[in-house]
């Protein structure tokens, strides 16, 4: 069973110190999620939070497996329409292929840019992927030819840590990277 793509689930949950031309934000702030241009999402609008909004509004989404960012747009409804207030790149390894395991919940806080490149509030999110289900007896053939308990050693790119490799997850084998088995 071969996927093209993965289920995120992110959940914006907050940010910090918002401004418009050196201005606090005043209400109606809300972030647009974009994991590639013609896959994107909005939050609700937080009327109330003002340089402070707080959405705590989950989105799940589609991400292609080829995806290297996930896009945090975050915009302000005006009378004069609506402005960009910042945005903020995601890299997808942040989140996937790292120490802990892609499924599990990460909360995640990121540098907002205003459109001038400067430095504009913080946001924060949750997020994870949600893996496709896969029978036993796929399981174990992708684990090593239908032998679950093959065990491998991963060498992580830092070298602090040695993970002993069991069915593709990584587990903490508890030995200093300069010590031999």
């Amino acid at each position: 069973m071969e996927t093209k793509s993965r289920t995120l689930e992110i959940t914006v949950l907050s940010a910090e110190d918002l401004r418009i031309d050196n201005k606090p934000v005043k209400k109606n702030a809300y972030v647009v999620v974009s994991v590639d241009p013609f896959n994107n999402k909005a939050s609700k609008v937080d009327g109330e939070g003002g340089s402070y909004p707080s959405w705590n509004d989950k989105l799940v989404m589609e991400m292609p497996l080829q995806t290297r960012f996930v896009t945090l747009l975050v915009k302000c409804k005006g009378s004069r329409g609506e402005k960009t207030v910042g945005l903020a790149r995601i890299p997808v390894m942040d989140f996937v292929g790292g120490y802990s395991p892609a499924t599990c919940l990460q909360f995640l806080s990121y540098r907002l840019r205003d459109p001038k490149g400067l430095k504009n509030g913080i946001i924060n999110v949750s997020l994870r992927v949600k893996e496709p289900l896969q029978d036993c007896s796929s399981q174990a053939a992708a684990a090593g030819g239908g032998n679950a308990a093959t065990i491998g050693l991963g060498i992580p790119i830092d070298g602090r840590r040695d993970y002993g490799m069991v069915t593709g997850i990584p587990i903490w084998t508890g030995y200093p990277s300069n010590s031999l088995f």
